[in-house]
Formats: structure tokens, sequence, C-alpha cells
């Protein structure tokens, strides 16, 4: 039986949008609505607004739009189905069966956090049970505790071409399955074989508890020394991080970011439940996205070598995108802050932790590397390298604080640095303004509308049909005289003939329309399309008499392009019929 409108109704009245929303990002109060920087995109200044009255949001930045599931399922990335289940089990509410047209789908995310838990656990065996003790050896020799090992859940992969396979085979997955799931794979002969062997492995946990991945580090001098789960229908290693299940739990505001997943066991032993890192890639803006989400602070914690210094600068630059304060541990005679634990013990690593500088001090620092200031020319190179810097910060008082601490360093009048950083920022400001018209002309003449693609050469039509969307949903109980002006066939664009018709549908057999009775039918992004027609400024006080001027506009468009020589393929086949 699919999910009916009375349990939508009820589930979305038990989970109120903002208060949902506000679990996951900053919300402020702006009139009647609520503003928030928007989880989907990076942004300094709110531009995603939740509507409390019409309990939706939208974003107007990125388009990301909809309800409390359509949130939901783009937040958490879950299909429909596991999102009603998400926000019934929030609301104590009785999940009635859902059959909608993404079941397939949700039965096969349910299959593959099923196999990585089973997995999981053979891997957990494997390391404490199994004849080959590399694996336990390896965390034995780096210090880690039995009950981390159980903590985490960590194991061993055997060197067995397909042992997990024919473990995974008998509890009942076929051999698609599981490389849909990333933990076996066909290879050229034919065969199957597991994709992690002879390794120590990593669970990968999501916040709802469920293994989504995994990562598995060699033990001998093989490539690549890290594997870890590519993408699959429940893991996206750009937007999740290595034990944030356990960070987010922790009562201070303060994340510390590291390179790997020893060093976060390492902290988490040593009492740091607040580390996370990145799985086995540079931070991307989803990452810091999601570490804004549950920090004010992030500390960062990167080895000392070079690579790991460019990788902070990059770390510092995204999560400065987000607006998260940022502070760079300094680790003097470790590599890295498992090394440093063993070393130097907890106490003297939480000293570095709260002594951490912040991230313009850490690059204005960096800026003195290999400069001679005994010399005009090294003088200039410094005060190059540190205007690059400077003209990053947003705030100008903020920016006077460090131009005073760059002119006493490089003798330079303070006023004579400010003045070039403000040509510096004149300058920025114009490229800035220059791109985004140069992408705004690249959107409109060569990017296609990926969810609309019609509307690029029929703007007219499709602005119409908009305004006919908007009105209709204001006013649904005029939808019989509104479809009998306006037939679905008189659309022009693909998109919004499929909004309209399904929308028409709805109103006709429900008494209470819901947009999230669209999610069967029509993604997270199209319903935000959607939900961006309703909250469009351009479409407030369009009334009656405009209605009738965008039936014209588009019975015009239909009268002129479906004579007689320009038949569809349905009309042709019904012609043929009739001819028999």
């Amino acid at each position: 039986m699919a999910v009916n409108d009375d349990f939508i109704h009820a589930l979305k009245t038990a989970n109120p949008i903002d208060e949902v929303m506000a679990s996951y990002v900053n919300l402020k109060r702006q009139g009647r609505n609520k503003v928030c920087n928007c989880p989907f995109h990076s942004e300094k200044t709110p531009s995603c607004t939740v509507f409390p009255n019409e309990q939706n949001f939208y974003c107007f930045g990125c388009q990301a739009g909809g309800d409390v599931i359509s949130f939901i399922m783009k937040i958490e990335n879950l299909d429909f189905g596991e999102a009603l289940k998400f926000l019934a089990n929030r609301a104590g509410m009785e999940m009635p069966e859902y059959e909608g047209a993404d079941r397939k789908n949700s039965e096969l995310r349910t299959k593959i956090y099923e196999m990585n838990r089973l997995s999981a656990n053979f891997f957990y065996l494997c390391l404490l049970k199994g004849k080959n003790k590399s694996g336990l050896n390896y965390f034995r020799q780096r210090q880690i505790s039995p009950q981390t090992v159980k903590k985490y859940g960590l194991g061993f992969s055997p060197a067995s071409w397909d042992m997990l396979a024919n473990y995974l085979r008998s509890k009942g997955y076929n051999e698609n399955e599981i490389a849909d799931a990333w933990l076996g794979s066909f290879g050229r002969n034919g065969g199957f074989y597991d994709i992690f062997r002879n390794r120590v492995m990593f669970p990968i946990v999501d916040l709802r508890g469920n293994v989504i991945g995994f990562g598995g580090r060699v033990l001998d001098d093989s490539k690549p020394k890290y594997l870890n789960t590519s993408e699959t229908p429940v893991f996206d290693k750009g937007n999740n991080l290595f034990s944030l299940n356990f960070a987010k739990n922790s009562p201070s505001k303060k994340l510390i970011l590291c390179e790997g997943y020893m060093d976060v066991i390492a902290l988490n032993q040593a009492g740091f439940e607040n580390a996370v890192a990145t799985l086995g890639t540079a931070i991307t803006p989803g990452q810091a996205r999601l570490m804004s989400h549950y920090a004010d602070e992030i500390v960062v914690a990167y080895d000392s070598d070079s690579a790991g210094q460019n990788a902070a600068k990059k770390a510092i630059r995204h999560l400065s995108d987000v607006g998260v304060k940022t502070k760079i541990l300094r680790m003097e005679g470790a590599k890295d802050p498992d090394e440093y634990i063993k070393k130097f013990g907890r106490e003297n690593f939480r000293r570095l932790v709260d002594g951490s500088s912040d991230a313009v001090k850490y690059m204005l620092k960096q800026c003195e590397n290999d400069i001679d200031f005994t010399t005009e020319t090294g003088k200039t190179e410094y005060i190059r390298k540190a205007c690059d810097v400077l003209v990053e910060i947003p705030s100008k008082i903020e920016r006077r604080i460090y131009i005073s601490t760059v002119s006493e360093k490089s003798g330079l009048p303070p006023d004579i640095i400010s003045e070039h950083i403000d040509g510096m920022l004149k300058k920025k400001n114009r490229n800035d303004s220059n791109n985004e018209w140069r992408s705004i002309k690249t959107e409109t003449t060569v990017r296609r509308d990926n969810i609309n693609p019609d509307a690029v050469k029929n703007k007219k039509e499709a602005k119409a049909e908009e305004a006919v969307i908007y009105y209709l949903l204001k006013h649904t109980e005029d939808a019989d005289k509104i479809s009998a002006e306006i037939p679905p066939e008189y659309f022009v664009t693909s998109f919004n003939k499929r909004a309209y018709s399904a929308i028409l549908e709805i109103i006709k057999n429900t008494d209470n329309f819901s947009l999230s009775l669209m999610h069967d039918s029509f993604s997270a992004d199209e319903i935000g399309r959607i939900t961006g027609i309703t909250v469009n400024d351009m479409n407030k006080g369009i009334d009656g008499k405009y209605i009738r001027d965008c039936a014209e506009i588009l019975r015009k468009y239909h009268s002129t392009h479906t004579q007689d020589g320009d038949i569809s393929d349905e009309e042709l086949r019904s012609l043929f019929k009739s001819k028999k």
C-alpha cells in the first residue's frame, strides 16, 4: 500500500520544518521567516530561507528547496521512503508499508547496508579469530587497545581472493549486489573477487549508525597503501567524515580535523572524541559544510610535512567559505597527532590544541618561510605573500589588526599596506563581477537547464507556464476551471508539463495537496525547482487576468505548432489504426 496523504500531513505536522532544520543549521529570524547559510553549498551570508507558514524552504543561491521531507532526503542522502521512516522515528510515529516508485532503489540501499554490516562483522572476526595475525599485530604495535578495536569495529580482510564474496553469497546476496556495494568485482576472465584483500579494515559509519563503506590499509609495500570504498548508493566520500558518528556527541563545539584514520583512533582513545578525518581525499566543500553543522571552531591537525601543510591551506580555504573559525595545530617533534600523543602524552596534546594559532596567523607565518628580511627583495616578497593572505579576510577591523603585524615585520607603514590591499580588493571585486557576468552569459547562452532544458529556447512560454503552476498551487480549489482553460497539452516545456499534470492529478485525488505527494515521480532537485516557483517574488500578485494572458500565450504557441503537418507519434499511430 502506498503512503497516503493523511499520513504525509500528520508526519509533517509532527516534524515542523524549522525545528528539524535547526538540528542541522543555525536559523535566524527574519520577519515571519527564518534564514540560514545553505547546508547544500558553501556561502558566508545566508541565502536559504525557511517559510514556517508554508512549511517549506528554498535557497535562492543553489535552488535547493522543498518541504521537510525534501530537506531530510538531501541532507541525509536518503530516498523518499527512507526519509519518511527517518521522520516517523523522530516523531515516534508508526510507519505504514511503503510501495513507492523508488522502492527498488530503497531495497538495494537496504541490502548494501546489510552487506556492509555483515562484512564489518566478518572482518572483525577475521582480525580476532583468523589464522593470519598480522592485522592484530599491526594494531598492537600501534598501541590500539582491545576496547578501541571493538569501539571502531576494526578488522582484517584475508588475502583470499573470494572469501568475503563466498560468505555474502551464503547469506543470499548475488554477485551484482555485492559489486553494487563495492565489496566485490568482476575480473577480466569472468571470475569474481573480493576488492579488499590482506588489509587492516576501518568501517566508515554514518550518523545513524549504518556502516556505509570501508577504508583498508596494506601491511606491506603494496599499492595503493590505502583503499577506500568508491561511490555507492549509500556512500559518497566527499560528503562524509570518519568518526563523526562519535564526534557529534562530544560536548565541545570544536572538531579536530586529522588526515588519517589512525590519527583519529589514537586521539579518540586518548579522550579526544571530537576528532574526525576525511576519507582518503583532500577536504571537500561538502565536508566543510558538514563540519559547520557540528562545530563553531575547527582545529586542523594535519601532518607536519610539506604535503600535510599544503593540505592544511586547502582546508583553511574551504572552512573559511562556510564561515567556521579555523585554527592550526603546530606539532614540534612529531609528524602527526598519533606520534605526538605517544611521545608527549595526551595532556601536552590538549595544551597544544588549546594553544593552537588561528588560521590567519598560521598563513602569515608561512609567508616568512625562505624570506631574507635583510634585503629589500626579501621584504617585498614577504609583503606580496602577506597581502595575498590579508585580502581574503572579510572583516575590515580584523584585517587592520593583521596589517599591523605585517607592518611590524616588514617595516612598511600600515597605511601603505592598507592602501595596497584596498586596490587589490577593488580589482578582486571587479574580477568577481566579471566572472559572475561571464557565468551568467555562459549559463544563458551555452549551458542547458538540466531540469527543464526546453525553457532555454522557449523563455516566454516557460515563464507563462510557471505563472500558471504558481496560480494553481495558490488556488487548488479552482483546479478544474484552470485545467479546462489551460489543459496540460498547451504546455510547451516538458518538465513544466509533467509538473502541471502531476499537480492536477494529485489535487483531483486528495483533499490535502502537498508537494510531498510528488516525491514518487520527481527528484529532490525537481521538487526544489517547483518550490522555487512558489516562492518567486516575480510570481506574487498574479491574478486571474494575468493567467488569462498566460493562457493566450500558450494557446497561440499550441495552435501554431500543431498544424496538420506537425503530427505527433501517438496521433500518427492512431491514424494508422483507424485505416485498418
